[in-house]
Formats: C-alpha cells, structure tokens, sequence
C-alpha cells in the first residue's frame, strides 16, 4: 500500500478550497473541523433553506453507529468494508468495532483528495485488528473488491456499509448493481449496511437537495423509499426494516425519533 504520508501529501496539493465541496460541507454540518470558509458559507446557504439538513447528517451518523454496534457485538462480524467514508469524525467505523471487538479488520474506500489527505487518521488501529485505506472509487467495484482482498479474508463474513453514497451515482440501475456486485463477492453471513437521502417525504428538503445538484456541484440524487428497500432484495432484512434512521433501534444515547428525509436499514445474506 502507498506510503500514508505521501499520499496524503500528494493529494492534498489537488485540494481546490476556493469551491466548496460536498464532503467538506457534510463534515462542517457534523460539527468537524475539516473544511473551509467556502464550505461554511455553503452549508449556511443550505441550511438557510432547509436547517432540518444538520439533523439529517447528524442522525445519518448515528444510525452508522448503531448498526456498527450491533455488527460487531451481537451479529460478532469482524471486517467491514465501508465505502465512501467521507471524512473522519467522532466514532468512524473502526473506532466502533474496535471499542467492542479490538480484533476487527476495516477497510475504508474513498476518491475524495481531502479524504486522503486524512487517511493517516484513519489508518490507526488496535495492535489486534486492522485499518486500511484504498484510494478507489465506488464506480470501479472490480478494484475495490481486488485491494480490500488485501486486508480483508471475503472467505468470512462481512459487513459492507455503503452510508450516503449511493446517492451519488446518478443512474440508479447501476447504483443496484453495483451494490449487488459487492455484495455478490461476500459470503453468507455478511451484512449490508445502506442509508441515503429519500425522497417523497419532505418537499422543503427535496427542493433545497434539487437547488444544490442545479448549482454545479456534485449532485446527490434523492431515492424513494422503495429504491432504498430495493437495494437490499435477496437478503434478510433485519427488523425495523427500512425505515427514518433515528427510527432504527434507537438507544438511550439517541434524541426523540424523528421521521425525517433519510431512510436505512441492515441485512443479512443468506
């Protein structure tokens, strides 16, 4: 694997912080530090339209966390292959496994500069588990698969966690697919892990979502909740279904359930 340190120095010289960019300004939403003046200034603009946009980050990261929880102690998965990471916050994925199973093995898949301009943070492990970086994109699964394989053994269940992501894809016959393909290369036993924006729910937010993808920016395409549910056919889906995140086994930890414009769920494969 490329040296941490040089690759993150070499990506963070393509970092253009005079446009805004999604990932930074989901980060700004979360409470984070890694983003610019431009990002706030982005995020305000957004937030001005529709402020329920902080509670959709803010659960979408929760739900993450809850269904980590659940994976790594009561379902005992030990590699997670999460893809389109985003940028580090409080509890990513490693973090969350490793707290209850120190020997868990994650492999994290991003194409973001910044993100890998971080991936030095998240390459921090338990001395018993492992973390891993790969510089990939989603529409590339082939690779994907071909570079986890050198952390992870997919001849034991794993837990894939396409968090927010899909969305991205533009077409949604091939954002299935290529759910399906990573999922095809697992075997029974694993999980996967999907939340994304919905649409049919909140108009406010559909039409502030439909101003930000007009704009030039990288568009994230809303689906309906039957898209979502879709992605999961041919697995088991867990109890509650698919369902608002904050309505996803929520704990104590968790503020009143809200029906808001982001719909999850988990499975399990046969």
């Amino acid at each position: 694997m490329t040296d941490p340190a040089a690759a993150a120095g070499s990506a963070q010289q393509k970092i253009d912080t005079s446009v805004p960019h999604s990932a930074r300004i989901w980060n700004y939403w979360l409470g984070g530090k890694d983003n610019y003046p431009v990002d706030e200034e982005a995020g305000d603009a957004y937030t001005a339209v529709f402020p329920g946009i902080v509670t959709i980050a803010r659960s979408s990261r929760a739900f993450l966390r809850r269904n980590i929880a659940f994976l790594a102690g009561e379902a005992g998965i030990r590699q997670f292959l999460d893809v389109g990471t985003g940028l580090p916050t409080a509890d990513n994925t490693h973090q969350v496994a490793q707290r209850l199973a120190p020997d868990s093995r994650i492999v994290y898949v991003d194409n973001d500069p910044m993100v890998l301009a971080h991936a030095r943070a998240l390459l921090y492990s338990t001395p018993e588990g492992a973390t891993a970086y790969i510089d990939a994109d989603i529409l590339d699964p082939d690779r994907i698969l071909e570079v986890a394989a050198e952390t992870l053994d997919f001849k034991r269940p794993t837990a894939l966690i396409l968090s927010n992501i899909l969305g991205h894809i533009s077409d949604y016959d091939r954002a299935r697919s290529i759910a399906t393909r990573l999922m095809a290369a697992l075997p029974s036993g694993s999980y996967l892990s999907v939340n994304d924006g919905s649409r049919g729910v909140d108009p406010v937010f559909e039409r502030a979502q439909d101003a930000y993808n007009d704009s030039g920016a990288v568009p994230y395409n809303l689906r309906t909740v039957d898209q979502i549910t879709a992605y999961f056919e041919g697995l088991e889906l867990l109890e509650p279904g698919v369902v608002p995140v904050p309505l996803w086994r929520p704990d104590g930890d968790t503020s009143t359930p809200e029906v808001i414009a982001e719909h999850g769920g988990l499975a399990r494969k046969p």
